[in-house]
């Protein structure tokens, strides 16, 4: 019997040998309690754990969102897969070989476009690394070398190296039969105003982007000579979007749970440097400001973040654009300021890593850091005036609520302002009191409101999954006053 194009027997074989701890655990932190694991819902968003994993039944459910499933239900989720994707997916991790044949016309027709920019994306990337380590790879060789990025680097990240003529790509997928438009639609490939295919990516060194379950989704590329821009990635496609992915992420997920932080920095050389120097806990955005997806995305794998910025003006704009993020997201964020004009990669060349691991030691918490030189205060009326209005911008737009009320209390102290008349300010500014959580409009949502101890006691269920069963029998949930709580059962 076969599914598709994949025999039944090798989907019963994948299932045999895939375990979901090791599974779930690729993509999120997660904890032991009794016989089962909890950690934060990959799905929604939450600061207590709900989602649970069950090493006995081979299964996971979270109890805020209602997601649950088998490994396959998870990775088709996770990763947005097919049933057929996610087979493969699983037959990689479990190495059961399926059968290696011709699709037929019908099969490769039934390819989604994600798994056909995948493969594709696979086979791009192994013919970038055979120009890096061929003859014309030259240039890029010495290039590293002047970079101080070593063999070990450059064979973890895969990277590459793309030609300087305009049909070198081109012409490669169309000897291996690879349609065009695809290679458009994936981004390799830019369409002229004559209806002809040239190469994106030329005479740069090329960093594939990886998803974190480690597919190349994108590439980067860093150009090798002079001119604009000195660095390009993939346009947005069905597979990549720049302000959802963090590079690095799937080979550096593992030290970032072993360390317990993750750091985080701005472009491809500071985390190769980085990683180069020993300091491998580190991502990096692609060329993008941070935004929430990012931070949900680390939200997985730690709770503590040392974001590295730049000690001149823009460095701080950057700190003032995320650092709400962080807050929303429940992240303990330490901003780690290098000297002006310096960036991780020039640091860790320059002092090495045992100096640019004390200078994480040593550094603030960002709500700190910000109110000090961000904020300020405590100067004259026009100083105080800018930096009461500084303050309002930020707090203004603060999701969480009892965060915001604890933040107008410090930026009061800071500015040497009343409190109250700044709490007067952000109510006019965002139209709700700084601890007036005003809920969004849902005809379904329960007026009940939730008790502390109902919460506490389904909080100690989550760590003891194996209570469940006798809970269920015995019906304590029907004796809830929430109705949140009480429709768990």
């Amino acid at each position: 019997m076969t599914k598709g194009s994949i025999p039944e027997d090798k989907i019963d074989e994948i299932k045999r040998r895939i375990n979901i701890v090791d599974l779930v655990s690729g993509f999120v932190s997660l904890k032991q309690a009794g016989r089962s694991y909890i950690a934060l819902c990959p799905f929604h968003k939450e600061k207590t754990p709900s989602f649970t994993v069950s090493p006995d039944k081979q299964i996971f459910y979270c109890f805020g969102c209602g997601e649950g499933g088998n490994a396959l239900a998870f990775v088709m989720k996770i990763n947005g897969l097919t049933f057929p994707e996610a087979i493969r997916y699983l037959a990689k991790k479990t190495g059961v070989v399926l059968p290696d044949r011709p699709l037929s016309r019908q099969e490769k027709e039934q390819l989604t476009l994600k798994e056909r920019m995948l493969r594709l994306h696979a086979l791009v990337s192994d013919y970038y690394l055979a120009r890096l380590n061929g003859k014309e790879g030259q240039k890029a060789q010495i290039y590293l070398q002047n970079r101080d990025i070593d063999a070990e680097a450059v064979n973890t990240f895969q990277l590459g190296c793309s030609l300087e003529g305009w049909r070198f790509l081109r012409d490669y997928l169309e000897q291996k039969r690879v349609p065009l438009p695809l290679g458009e639609q994936s981004g390799l490939l830019v369409k002229n105003e004559r209806g002809e295919y040239y190469d994106r990516f030329r005479g740069r060194l090329i960093f594939p982007i990886e998803d974190q379950a480690g597919q190349i989704i994108a590439f980067g590329g860093r150009l090798l000579g002079e001119g604009e821009p000195k660095y390009l990635n993939s346009p947005e496609s069905a597979l990549f979007s720049k302000g959802k992915n963090l590079y690095g992420l799937s080979r550096t997920k593992e030290d970032i749970r072993k360390s317990g932080y993750a750091i985080l920095v701005e472009g491809y050389f500071d985390l190769l440097s980085l990683w180069n120097a020993g300091v491998r806990n580190v991502v990096a955005t692609l060329g993008t400001a941070l935004t929430r997806d990012h931070v949900d995305l680390l939200r997985r794998y730690t709770k503590d973040v040392a974001v590295v910025f730049d000690g001149d003006e823009a460095g701080k704009k950057a700190l003032a654009r995320s650092l709400g993020f962080f807050i929303d997201g429940n992240l303990h964020t330490r901003a780690v300021i290098l000297p002006e004009a310096s960036d991780p990669d020039d640091y860790v060349r320059n002092f090495g890593k045992k100096r640019f691991q004390e200078l994480i030691e040593k550094s603030p918490p960002a709500v700190e850091y910000y109110l000090d030189t961000v904020v300020g205060g405590r100067g004259d009326f026009d100083h105080n005036r800018g930096a009461l209005r500084e303050a309002l911008s930020f707090i203004t737009r603060m999701d969480n609520d009892a965060e915001r009320d604890l933040f107008v209390k410090l930026a009061a102290e800071r500015i040497g302002i009343d409190e109250a008349i700044l709490k007067a300010e952000v109510i006019q500014g965002t139209g709700k009191k700084p601890n007036e959580t005003v809920l969004p409009k849902n005809e379904n949502r329960s007026s009940s409101p939730v008790d502390a101890l109902e919460m506490n006691f389904v909080t100690m269920i989550l760590a003891h999954p194996d209570k469940i069963p006798a809970m269920i029998d015995a019906d304590i949930l029907k004796c809830f006053g929430s109705d949140e709580l009480r429709n768990l059962g």
